[in-house]
């Protein structure tokens, strides 16, 4: 029997977190927890990895610093020990914005533990603060280890030409001044930056991008601006909530050049070594779809409900019913799918390459993000001031700006960026008004590259 097969016989699911003491034993209860988090409100997999890890750097401070006290024997005064630590200035302090998700971890392990009659009594305080949300003021409990920010930190700001020259010389392995560099030793820039542009032009989530499989990706159907969108399924995003972005013709046209000849290539390679024979927990598809494929056993499975880690066990059935090319879109230098991990390397590894060369440009995948967004957002208001018939080259005070973008624009980058709440995108006000420029001019060459907008309708 394999290893898999003896995993999955045991419930356990591939990625799992678990905590050992430091004596190596196993806490049931806390594991239990830890298992039970889906149920508890967290169920995207990053954010269950952060509360496990949340949980443990306290349980491992309660051994180092508060005499090998069990977490289930931990009270305020030990939080307050704790906190002491974190937020102290120096080199190894945490921000505010981390603190307060650990005590929400810890939160959590509170609500669970009470539920289930693990705890005798309540650890830590608890107190009632007023909150401005949408709906108005609401009164809410909160841990009194909370630390209210003094102010949330900004979107950071970076243009598009900035991207453009942190891709070049980050990933790519260029010179700033343009040119290969001779001394870059890196292997996979082209792959990197094909990458990167889908994030950008798509405002795809890391573990969404990450995860996409090759027939999720629309087909390159020429004659049409917009040729395609892609279906981010349930499974893959934040919230378990499906939603639909938008690829432009020219990040299409890359990304099929980049399944068809650099992929192709690899996995030729790969399948002509025997790289894909061993694979002892494949899942083999017969057909694949754009919503759906048949694997081996003749049933469908929709993409719905395949979840990452089993979308790195695909692979398409070859003539002979053996593994052949895995569906996985991103391919590392062995033919395998690449974890999340490897972008995030990769983002770092391009930002201190950057810093080498003096460019103060510091991009993260999430970075990728805001700038979709402030980009968006000044095509959207230009929409909406030509619908008012106003002049595009007028300068707008921040009244103004408020007026035209609280209403429908806010609304509908809210929903092309696959957030909760309207205020979540309210952030973006600040960079445009430090940036006119956005607003009258940052989008001209955008409606080129981005034709997303005629997706979207803007009230006249």
């Amino acid at each position: 029997m394999s290893s898999r097969s003896v995993l999955d016989r045991a419930g356990a699911v591939e990625g799992q977190p678990f905590i050992l003491a430091a004596d190596g034993t196993y806490d049931l209860n806390l594991n239990r927890f830890l298992r039970e988090l889906d149920s508890w409100g967290v169920t995207a997999k990053n954010s269950i990895a952060g509360y496990s890890r949340d949980v443990m750097l306290f349980c491992r401070f309660l051994h180092e610093s508060r005499g090998a006290k069990p977490i289930w024997e931990c009270d305020g005064e030990d939080l307050r020990a704790y906190k002491r630590i974190r937020l102290r200035s120096g080199p190894d302090s945490v921000s505010v914005g981390t603190w307060n998700r650990g005590i929400a971890a810890l939160d959590k392990w509170v609500a669970w533990s009470t539920y289930e009659g693990l705890l005798e009594r309540m650890p830590f305080r608890y107190v009632d603060k007023t909150v401005m949300t949408p709906e108005g003021p609401r009164t809410v409990t909160v841990n009194s280890e909370y630390v209210e920010d003094p102010e949330d930190e900004p979107a950071r700001f970076v243009s598009f030409e900035d991207y453009l020259l942190w891709r070049d010389v980050g990933l790519r392995g260029e010179l700033p001044e343009g040119g290969r560099d001779r001394s870059w030793r890196g292997r996979n820039g082209e792959r990197n930056a094909m990458f990167a542009d889908v994030v950008v032009h798509t405002r795809m989530r890391l573990g969404e991008a990450s995860s996409l499989l090759v027939p999720e990706i629309p087909p390159l159907v020429l004659g049409r601006r917009v040729t395609g969108d892609v279906h981010l399924s349930k499974a893959v995003t934040k919230r378990n909530k499906a939603r639909t972005v938008f690829m432009t013709l020219r990040t299409l046209r890359s990304l099929h050049h980049y399944i068809e000849i650099e992929r192709d290539e690899l996995v030729t390679r790969r399948l002509a070594a025997g790289g894909y024979a061993r694979a002892d927990d494949v899942v083999l598809a017969r057909r694949t779809g754009r919503h759906a494929l048949t694997v081996a056993a003749g049933r469908s499975w929709a993409y719905s409900k395949i979840a990452p880690e089993d979308r790195r066990r695909l692979a398409l059935m070859d003539a002979d019913g053996a593994p052949g090319a895995p569906l996985w879109l991103w391919l590392g230098e062995d033919g395998q799918p690449l974890q999340t991990s490897t972008w995030q390397s990769a983002f770092r590894r391009a930002n201190q390459r950057c810093a080498k060369f003096g460019i103060d440009i510091e991009i993260h995948p999430h970075t990728l993000r805001h700038v979709y967004a402030v980009h968006m957002l000044g095509l959207l208001l230009r929409q909406t001031v030509r619908a008012l018939g106003r002049r595009e080259d007028r300068r707008l005070t921040r009244a103004e700006l408020k007026r035209l973008l609280v209403g429908n624009p806010m609304r509908k980058l809210q929903q092309l960026l696959g957030h909760a709440r309207e205020s979540t995108v309210y952030a973006y006000l600040d960079v445009l008004d430090e940036a006119q420029e956005v607003v009258l001019a940052a989008m001209t060459e955008w409606d080129a590259q981005t034709a997303v907008l005629e997706r979207v309708e803007v009230a006249a």
